[in-house]
């Protein structure tokens, strides 16, 4: 069995994200490791290149700027790297520049790998979610972050990245089908120094709106207010990956949110009433979930 990584990044250094632990934390279970680097103003290329050079491949791109509105160049960058993928490959595990994968997840992932590889009614994994925002220390549990996303896929041509790039679909427009693992994402894109995150939202801006709109919205806030921004927050109790805990040792801001707050919106208390006692869920899913006789999502 044959897996290997994929990824698309610009501007890493400038903007904070930790690409360096996200590939690494996924790499001791891939063959390889695609990577699409933009056009960069910093030294993101070299900062790939030192990770694993006898792993990761480097496919050096240029972003469609007349893709810019709804995030539609991400998707496009994601295929950029989706397609360097060799055709021996049976698996694609796909990792975003601030998403880490705790180690403790691999062997159940690898596990899944090997029982799905051969079965063709499959064509990925879903994951679930924990996104961390202001502090390390804390993770959104309203409904504005998605649940689950699908992160690894067969390498099938026919698949291709959804719209922003944040699941996948193939052919014409089909959800793909997918079976839960036991396995969650660690996503810290919103973790970053004020300052830095006040620059990310306002470069992220210009890939999902006009300029019309950007020169509107325009922000003269030097920092990111995450108190400002804040729905409904839980405290996190369990252990980062070991690949992210030097940056977070070496975090230099201080996050403090004495009101925040674990009370679900109405929006929230209507959404959680009718999954639980209705068995409906309002959730948005990009993807459907099928069920394999003899296989357990703890398994």
């Amino acid at each position: 069995m044959k897996i290997t990584g994929f990824t698309f990044i610009k501007n890493a250094i400038r903007y904070d994200y930790p690409i360096v632990e996200a590939i690494k934390s996924i790499l001791p279970i891939c063959n390889d490791f695609v990577v699409a680097v933009g056009d960069s103003e910093d030294d993101t290329e070299e900062l790939i290149k030192k990770i694993a050079p006898s792993k990761i491949k480097i496919v050096k791109t240029t972003w469609d700027e007349s893709l810019r509105q709804g995030g539609h160049v991400l998707a496009d960058e994601t295929n950029k790297a989706f397609k360097n993928i060799a055709k021996n490959s049976d698996w694609a595990f796909y990792i975003q520049g601030d998403e880490v994968i705790h180690e403790k997840y691999l062997d159940p992932i690898y596990k899944a790998m090997q029982h799905f590889k051969d079965t063709s009614t499959v064509d990925g994994l879903l994951f679930k979610y924990l996104h961390f925002f202001g502090s390390y220390n804390y993770v959104g549990n309203s409904s504005k972050w998605y649940k689950n996303e699908i992160r690894v896929i067969k390498n099938n041509p026919e698949i291709y990245s959804y719209r922003d790039a944040q699941g996948f679909r193939k052919g014409n427009n089909e959800k793909l089908n997918v079976v839960p693992i036991d396995a969650c994402v660690y996503h810290y894109g919103w973790v970053k120094p004020p300052k830095v995150m006040q620059q990310k939202k306002e470069n992220s801006n210009r890939y999902y709106h006009n300029d019309q709109w950007i020169e509107k919205n325009a922000s003269d806030d030097d920092e990111f207010d995450y108190n400002k921004n804040i729905q409904s927050l839980k405290r996190f109790e369990g252990e980062h990956p070991k690949v992210i805990k030097k940056r977070i040792a070496e975090k230099n801001w201080e996050f403090t949110n004495d009101n925040f707050s674990e009370k679900q919106t109405l929006k929230d208390k209507i959404k959680m009433f009718f999954k639980r006692y209705l068995g409906l869920n309002f959730y948005y899913t990009n993807y459907r979930i099928i069920k394999i006789k003899g296989w357990n999502v703890t398994e």
